[in-house]
């Protein structure tokens, strides 16, 4: 047996073991079959693809030592948004990384987290967040245009509490001692102000001919 099919096999019993409610019942697992091989992407993509990848594998001993650490200014959280139509590979794109590092991989439907309720947002982010951080998991955060939006302008109360959503997700995948990937269906759904907290973004099909 291979090091990669042991990998896989190991990442087949942890998925296993958490089950479909392994993180605060909402999420769903993903067994990450897809290889590097199987991604259709340009060869700058997937370049940058292997560097998240890289990033992720050094990134625990960066952040494990205190002296560099200090030196940071963010949170020991990777957030990277995968920005593309449905079809395009995102997906496939977060199974080869979660591969790659055999790690859990969890999608997230964030339509399904956004509630019309003052809070309950909060409170159901809050839910995965603290489930995931035993499990090193990457969470694969979908449709993500369901809370993200351009409202740099207040124009009433929704629009505020609407702000105050976005902004503690940020916060929460930032201080989340892991990798998260945000899925939205194109970059220009999120503001500039809300875009400089990802690390990295990656724009799949047509929309990186823009």
């Amino acid at each position: 047996m291979s090091n990669i099919d042991r990998s896989n096999e190991n990442t087949d019993k942890r998925t296993a073991r958490h089950g479909s409610s392994g993180v605060g019942g909402l999420p769903q697992p993903i067994q990450p079959k897809a290889t590097w091989d199987e991604l259709e992407l340009a060869a700058t993509d997937k370049q940058l693809l292997r560097e998240i990848t890289d990033q992720i594998k050094s990134h625990n001993a960066v952040h494990d030592d205190r002296e560099l650490h200090k030196l940071t200014n963010r949170g020991p959280g990777t957030i990277v948004l995968f920005a593309g139509d449905n079809g395009t590979g995102k997906t496939m794109a977060a199974e080869v990384v979660a591969r790659e590092l055999s790690l859990l991989l969890y999608r997230i439907d964030l339509s399904a987290v956004v509630s019309k309720y003052i809070g309950e947002t909060e409170k159901n982010l809050s839910t995965i967040f603290d489930a995931a951080e035993s499990t090193a998991a990457i969470l694969y955060f979908d449709e993500a245009d369901a809370l993200f939006g351009k409202r740099t302008e207040v124009k009433d109360s929704h629009d505020r509490y609407a702000i105050i959503e976005i902004g503690y997700f940020l916060q929460r995948m930032e201080s989340y001692r892991g990798l998260s990937i945000v899925a939205t269906h194109t970059k220009d759904s999120i503001d500039p102000a809300f875009l400089r907290h990802f690390h990295y973004v990656m724009e799949f099909g047509a929309q990186r001919e823009k």
